[in-house]
């Protein structure tokens, strides 16, 4: 096997994106911190809607540089899923600590991703395809878009949250399906 370049730029966006989870968090859930006195907060949460967007954008470019330039490697493979898991989480996480979000949509999501990635590294150790599905990209588009609306607390924000909650749902009933059918065929 070749060795792989993992200082590439799909690894180096991924990389980024880690690290703009946590920075959007901290703008959501610490807006009376004394760093941030004398900033209304509505302008901490555009800053972590930018800090969104930018790193919603790298999702983009990191998967299309990516295959575009066949830059795949191991160590994207892990990191772009798990930088997607933690810019959702910041941003769900922190909206329904701000109140602007049901936790009963943020718990189905969360417990949705939690077990099916736990499936994943299930379906790894037997030899299964875990590769993102098109219901999963799709799913993972509309999180991002609810997380965007709801922070800026354009109309639809909460319908676009309960729309992400049942492609989440739906694209995790499509990964224990598509598990099981594997385990009936071997």
């Amino acid at each position: 096997m070749a060795k792989q370049n993992i200082l590439n730029v799909p690894n180096i966006l991924a990389f980024i994106r880690l690290l703009l989870a946590p920075l959007m968090f901290l703008f959501l859930v610490n807006q009376d911190a004394p760093f941030f006195t004398g900033i209304h907060p509505s302008w901490l949460n555009y800053f972590a809607a930018f800090i969104f967007v930018v790193a919603s954008a790298t999702d983009f470019f990191d998967g299309y540089i990516a295959r575009t330039f066949n830059q795949v490697t191991v160590l994207g493979s892990i990191l772009d899923p798990l930088a997607d898991k933690m810019l959702t989480l910041a941003g769900f996480l922190g909206l329904m600590m701000q109140g602007m979000a049901s936790p009963w949509a943020i718990f189905l999501i969360l417990t949705r991703e939690l077990f099916i990635t736990g499936l994943r590294v299930s379906a790894v150790s037997q030899g299964m395809n875990i590769s993102a599905s098109w219901m999963g990209k799709v799913k993972t588009v509309v999180q991002m878009i609810a997380i965007g609306f709801l922070l800026m607390h354009w109309p639809g924000g909460t319908l676009l949250l309960w729309l992400a909650v049942a492609l989440t749902l739906y694209s995790g009933y499509v990964y224990v399906r598509d598990f099981f059918r594997f385990q009936h065929i071997h």
